[in-house]
């Protein structure tokens, strides 16, 4: 058992390196970063848990992995929200943390205070240790603070599948599959009387998505070959042009592009909207997108076509 825990954490010790490694300067994701810390910390407890040849030493251990995993559903939600196109406002990141830290600081009472754990008692199986446990009153906390994460999850994922489409409603499965893989193994290891930390696996599988998501995401778009759109193309005026069908009107603009040139599917559904006649706003709204990736995919479309405003993409409707 010892030596599992510790290719787990070898393994998750490889993730924040590869991803400063990997992930691009100006789309790193810092709560990615820091959900990669948290599964390392955890994994480092699970350690050394396993260890453990002292009650003392195994309960400092427990300690260690509650100080990562308190964190994992923060950072969980708050990723799986941005990718499926939902912006909080910092005081709901602040919440969240406020909430982790207390429930972590119940945690900590566990060796002086019966609120977590009334007793606990180190036993050996397996060729590791592990704590045998006697939940106190605030244990509950933990259940309650675990499930209504997953809560918040689903209910962004559920929305973000029912409105969005395409590359969007896959994305959004593909997070719906992390939150339903974690929730097994945390139901799974609470049925089994096996005493070993199923998470330990499932944390790793999670970041290893997390992380391949965001390593194809950012050459969806790259951002350094892209140009700065102006203001007065933002200010500019919405013309629509309502004598073509909007099949017609994207197979114009496909029509020229560069030979051997193509749009991404996501370049697709900015095009639709903006040959819809929709603000950037709205076409934000629509794909739940933050305005500012709007604006990237706008202008890597407007880079490809050779043109600088929406006034030149319609005046290649009428070209045609």
């Amino acid at each position: 058992m010892a030596i599992a825990y510790g290719i787990i954490f070898a393994l998750s010790l490889l993730m924040p390196p590869l991803y400063f490694v990997s992930i691009r300067k100006k789309q790193k994701e810092p709560w990615l970063f820091i959900l990669f810390i948290c599964i390392s910390i955890v994994n480092l407890g699970y350690l050394l848990l396993s260890i453990s040849k002292t009650e003392t030493f195994a309960l400092w251990a427990n300690k260690i992995t509650y100080l990562g995993q308190v964190f994992v559903p923060v950072c969980m939600f708050l990723l799986i929200s941005k990718l499926c196109g939902f912006q909080f406002k910092k005081k709901v990141s602040l919440i969240l943390i406020g909430s982790a830290i207390i429930m972590f600081a119940i945690v900590f009472t566990t060796g002086w205070l019966d609120w977590y754990y009334v007793d606990v008692t180190l036993k050996f199986s397996n060729g590791g240790a592990y704590l045998e446990k006697e939940y106190g009153l605030l244990h509950p906390t933990n259940l309650i603070y675990v499930i209504s994460h997953f809560i918040a999850m689903f209910v962004i994922i559920g929305i973000s599948l029912n409105k969005s489409k395409g590359a969007s409603q896959t994305l959004a499965g593909l997070m719906l599959a992390v939150v339903l893989c974690n929730i097994g193994m945390w139901i799974l290891e609470k049925i089994i009387s096996w005493n070993f930390e199923l998470l330990s696996i499932s944390y790793l599988m999670s970041e290893s998505v997390f992380f391949f998501v965001y390593l194809v995401l950012q050459d969806y778009i790259r951002i350094n070959d892209l140009h700065k759109t102006t203001t007065a193309d933002e200010k500019s005026r919405i013309i629509v042009i309502d004598t073509l069908a909007r099949a017609e009107k994207i197979q114009a603009v496909l029509s020229s592009l560069p030979e051997e040139t193509t749009l991404s599917p996501r370049q697709i559904d900015v095009l639709e909207g903006i040959l819809d006649g929709k603000s950037r706003k709205e076409i934000a709204s629509d794909l739940h997108l933050s305005e500012n990736t709007v604006k990237m995919h706008i202008s890597s479309l407007y880079k490809l076509l050779g043109i600088s405003k929406r006034e030149e993409l319609f005046a290649l409707l009428k070209t045609e």
